[in-house]
């Protein structure tokens, strides 16, 4: 009975190319589109965003996760790359550092035109597929970014921003961020003040995604009730897997099905296995459990590459896509299943918020109220013509007095 024993390895060996073989014949006709890639802070970070210095070379680019071979590698056919400003710039120069970061993912499309395709639509990732081209798309993580300003968040529309993430991690004026479940942060809008659900219903008008990854859960709860097209977790993960308050409890799963919603899976270790170390089946686990407490159909991939410190084992970059697909292949997900999270729940997602959109609705306009702003470098024009009105009376109420004042004086 133990005559053929040694050819175990061999076939071990053969199934894993056989499932690794498939999982490179899918991603050939559905490549993956990742929500969330941090590369644009990395060229801030090493080179200041000067592309043209040839260390920043994207063919050649070292010590990060992100270059153009390990993109083609990994089959990346679609990539949100996040515009992040950390959140010391709330209240400061948040807002031009957000510009500067659109800027630079800008001009890393123009640099390398063989490679990437700066797109705004669903419409425009399929063009970058039938190019072979990376679909590149503009993410804003952090509500700080559009300094508590409707106007703001328009112009960044108009640059190109498709998804904004609500809060990063910290509250904005009138959004809850993660860290306020794990009493790091005080809450401060119980999920979202009016303010903030007037932000998410000018996204939905616009057609922006509303990405809930670094929100409360009071604050996912509220946008998922609130919102008119689903919504998506850019990058997070299940928080039965790992307990860390940065992923997505199962209450608020079983909302994403019902809104037919979208949690693209992070790939940080402390976010996977909640300790320092993790690996590849891991992330799968993150994956099975998403399945199916939401559906196949709310499962995609934001592994948060160039962003995070620690990456699991057999995911070290952006090219070991493919051996994570194989995973799943070996894990009974049927084909379908697959392309889904690789690009087709997305896409869903990205269509219905398009088709939810209506910019021949009025915009909301109604500002966020002066004394729920922070922040002591702030001009106050056009707030309360009632508050100009308040101290020209005041003016006119000294300079009535005056008079009485010198008589009193020479009493």
């Amino acid at each position: 009975m133990w005559t053929g024993w040694w050819l175990w390895p061999l076939v071990a060996v053969c199934t894993a190319d056989f499932y690794r073989d498939e999982a490179e014949r899918i991603m050939r006709d559905s490549p993956v589109i990742d929500g969330h890639n941090d590369l644009p802070w990395q060229l801030l970070d090493m080179f200041n965003n000067r592309l043209q210095d040839e260390r920043a070379n994207l063919t050649t680019l070292a010590g990060t996760h992100t270059n153009i071979p390990k993109l083609r590698a990994g089959f990346v056919g679609g990539q949100f790359w996040s515009v992040y400003t950390p959140c010391d710039t709330q209240n400061k120069d948040a807002v031009r550092r957000t510009l500067e970061q659109m800027d630079v993912v800008h001009r890393m499309c123009q640099m390398y035109p063989e490679t990437f395709l700066y797109v705004t639509s669903s419409a425009g990732i399929r063009q970058a597929f039938r190019e072979g081209k990376v679909a590149s798309l503009i993410g804003v993580e952090g509500g700080h970014s559009i300094d508590s300003s409707l106007g703001v968040l328009r112009a960044l529309y108009q640059l190109g921003m498709r998804y904004l993430t609500l809060t990063h991690s910290c509250n904005t004026p009138w959004a809850d961020n993660w860290l306020v479940d794990t009493g790091d942060s005080e809450p401060q809008s119980q999920g979202l003040s009016p303010f903030g659900q007037r932000v998410v219903k000018e996204l939905n008008r616009l057609g922006v995604l509303v990405d809930l990854a670094h929100v409360s859960v009071a604050t996912m709860k509220a946008t998922l009730q609130l919102s008119r097209a689903p919504v998506i977790f850019s990058h997070s993960s299940a928080y039965s897997v790992c307990a860390s308050r940065r992923n997505v409890p199962d209450d608020v799963l079983r909302l994403v099905k019902q809104t037919h919603s979208l949690v693209m899976v992070n790939f940080y270790n402390n976010y996977i296995s909640c300790t320092n170390k993790a690996n590849l089946s891991q992330v799968a686990d993150h994956l099975d459990h998403i399945k199916e407490v939401a559906g196949a159909e709310a499962v995609g991939f934001g592994g948060d590459f160039d962003g995070v410190p620690r990456v699991p084992e057999g995911l070290e970059d952006v090219s070991k896509y493919p051996d994570l697909i194989a995973e799943l292949l070996r894990r009974n997900w049927t084909e379908a299943e697959v392309k889904g999270a690789l690009a087709d729940n997305l896409l869903r997602v990205f269509e219905a918020v398009e088709q939810a959109s209506n910019l021949t609705q009025a915009p909301e306009e109604e500002p966020i109220p002066l004394d729920q702003l922070g922040g002591s470098c702030r001009t106050h024009y056009g707030y309360s013509s009632g508050a100009s009105s308040l101290h020209r009376h005041w003016g006119l109420l000294l300079a009535s007095l005056g008079p009485l004042v010198l008589c009193l004086s020479l009493l």
